[in-house]
């Protein structure tokens, strides 16, 4: 089966069914922010407009199996992995980890910091943005220039990316600014619909510029 005709698409389907059918190592950077397993330690929570009830209601914040991890290692040269601290016996040693210092206050009720896993044998680094106060999609969207710090940092203009939990399409409109190629799956229909909704609107946007 041809590689190409899963690029520049967000696919709606569960993320294992589609690595079991790519070649080894055809992806050049595997970007992605699987479920962290936390689910009812979510409810109640909020930020902004974003109600956290939402994470436990849809059922999907489960931790993937090893399985899944396996097979983004085989299909892929190098991986960004966010909540790696979750994963880290499911994954290889590393000594390349980022630090996302969010830059909240100590009284904020979600977490100061997250932890993200990479495959690259270099220096450890900190990255330091604010969430953004762009309408939120889903729960846990990350900000669109921290993921663009990821991709321009850690690979090069014609690259495939893949995410594999593309939740809200963030990696996607990532790399078409930056002039990637991607391949992202999102199993829930609704966010499915909505990213692919964002980055049409996004392209627009950035046409009219």
């Amino acid at each position: 089966m041809s590689i190409e005709q899963f690029e520049n698409k967000i696919i709606n389907a569960d993320c294992l069914d589609i690595l079991k059918q790519l070649p080894d190592k055809c992806i050049d950077l595997v970007l992605t922010d699987p479920p962290y397993g936390l689910n009812k330690k979510f409810k109640g929570g909020k930020s902004g407009k974003m109600n956290f009830n939402s994470i436990v209601d849809k059922g999907w914040d489960f931790t993937p199996d090893k399985e899944v991890f396996e097979e983004i290692v085989r299909v892929s040269k190098n991986q960004i992995i966010w909540g790696g601290n979750y994963f880290a016996d499911m994954l290889p040693p590393s000594r390349c980890w980022i630090v996302w210092d969010k830059m909240i206050a100590e009284n904020f009720s979600l977490a100061m910091l997250e932890l993200d896993y990479t495959s690259f044998d270099k220096n450890a680094k900190i990255f330091r943005y604010h969430s953004e106060k762009e309408f939120r999609l889903h729960p846990t969207q990350k900000p669109l220039k921290l993921f663009k710090k990821c991709i321009d940092e850690y690979s090069k203009e014609g690259d495939l990316i893949a995410d594999l939990f593309s939740g809200s399409g963030t990696t996607a409109v990532a790399c078409w600014e930056l002039k990637r190629k991607f391949i992202c799956v999102e199993k829930d229909p609704e966010y499915w619909k909505a990213s692919i909704e964002r980055l049409e609107n996004h392209k627009k946007q950035l046409c009219l510029f």
